[in-house]
């Protein structure tokens, strides 16, 4: 599993962890490692509704091998000292009181700089849920672990978007529950799992701590008048006639259009391409569900992938499901489809009763939508990647086909599943304007100002 970037990690691993909710244990506190765990922390703090705190630690080196821990210091005196450690290098208490206090005074900077007038997170009798954006040796992790619970946690829980195979065997007893989204047997290092590995800030720090203490402030670091304020952030389960389905259901305050995600094979809800492009759309005021289109027990059961009669009658169920939820908000829909999930979007739109406003079609498999192409009026944009040469000339043909207003972008060096560097961003930049001109009124698109990207 990869990662657009430790947002979209934070994300994936806070749904992850909200499905086992009850693991968690007593009135939980989510504590980012600095500085990269951070950002990852505060999207699960979000997901999971608990606070967001960090847990500051420094490993007490022993004098002349600082590499090697003889212990850790925590805030407010937590201490963890390894006593086989002091008696194998014969460290006298005189000596390590020396470069304890060298530690404590390496911490309270970084406190000073982390938490600045902002006070720490009780963990008495709670439950610390510890993350970072992954474990490579897992020194620091299992560090925080043992001064959380000294720090009186009642129960301690660690979780990560990635970490190598044999990770759990490292922690023994540091934690309650380890949980990590991924444990590839190449794991090599944690930066080659994402996209966007870039340092993370002192200053960025500051600013997760400083929106999840006021909540006037929303993810991404501006106050909700510079950015489109989030109404609805939830998970839903879905009744799709006579299945349930599982979905992320996000509507701005103010919202333009809402646009369904209609996943191909071998994708979820949890995609990190479609979570993207979500997140692309939602910075110009529009509103995503993203959901599982199949069941746990469908999924296995390849054909269900190309059963186009079933997934169109699924996602029918689901936009009737959707106009209902949003009740008195006669919102327009478009569809985001890709792969075989870009067929059933067809078939859909060429349905009058499904009203449907505008449809895109990313690395699209139009050619399964077969006799119901020449019936689609609804305005398309297919969207092809400059390497995808067989899929291109599909889409090519479908859209002479399609009776509607419609566009085919193609966009250069991008494979079928747009994975090289940039590509995937054109792609949503093309998806956002074809949205905000089929699905909002021209007041409306005005109003969202979406930027350039």
């Amino acid at each position: 599993m990869r990662f657009l970037h430790r947002r979209d990690a934070g994300r994936t691993l806070g749904e992850h962890l909200a499905d086992q909710r009850e693991e968690l244990g007593p009135d939980p506190v989510v504590l980012g490692l600095p500085r990269g765990g951070v950002p990852v922390a505060e999207e699960v703090a979000r997901i999971l509704g608990c606070p967001l705190d960090v847990i500051v630690v420094r490993k007490i080196g022993v004098p002349g091998q600082p590499e090697l821990a003889a212990g850790a210091v925590g805030e407010d005196g937590a201490r963890v000292i390894n006593h086989d450690v002091l008696r194998a290098t014969g460290t006298t208490p005189e000596d390590l009181a020396v470069v304890e206090a060298t530690a404590r005074d390496e911490l309270a900077h970084r406190v000073a700089r982390f938490r600045r007038a902002r006070t720490r997170e009780s963990l008495a009798g709670r439950s610390a849920i510890i993350i970072d954006d992954g474990v490579a040796t897992g020194a620091t992790a299992r560090t925080a672990c043992q001064v959380a619970r000294a720090h009186g946690a009642q129960q301690v829980v660690l979780a990560v978007p990635v970490a190598p195979i044999d990770w759990e065997s490292r922690f023994g007893a540091a934690a309650d529950l380890l949980v990590s989204l991924s444990t590839p047997e190449g794991f090599w290092a944690v930066g080659h799992w994402y996209d966007d590995f870039s340092p993370v800030t002192d200053d960025e720090v500051v600013a997760c701590l400083e929106r999840s203490a006021h909540p006037s402030r929303i993810s991404g670091g501006a106050p909700v008048t510079d950015l489109v304020a989030v109404g609805r952030d939830e998970e839903v389960a879905i009744d799709a006639a006579g299945a349930t389905v599982r979905g992320h259901l996000r509507i701005p305050v103010d919202a333009l259009g809402m646009v369904v995600f209609v996943h191909g094979s071998g994708s979820s809800r949890h995609s990190p391409r479609n979570r993207y492009v979500a997140e692309v759309l939602h910075e110009a005021g529009l509103g995503t569900l993203v959901f599982d289109l199949l069941t746990p027990a469908e999924e296995r059961q390849r054909a269900n992938v190309f059963d186009i009669v079933l997934l169109e009658r699924r996602l029918s169920a689901v936009i009737a499901w959707l106009r209902h939820d949003l009740g008195d908000r006669d919102l327009p829909i478009g569809l985001f489809g890709a792969s075989t999930g870009a067929a059933a979007a067809l078939v859909v739109a060429a349905r009058p009763a499904n009203r449907i406003s505008a449809v895109v079609s990313r690395g699209g498999r139009p050619d399964l939508a077969e006799h119901d192409l020449s019936k689609v009026t609804t305005p398309t944009l297919f969207i092809v990647g400059g390497h995808d040469l067989a899929v291109a000339e599909m889409n090519r043909t479908a859209q002479q086909q399609v009776r509607g207003p419609s566009e085919m972008v193609v966009i250069p060096g991008a494979s079928h599943l747009f994975e090289e560097p940039g590509t995937l961003g054109k792609a949503a930049d093309s998806a956002r304007q074809w949205f905000l001109d089929h699905l909002a009124t021209p007041a409306l698109t005005a109003r969202s100002h979406p930027a350039p990207r």
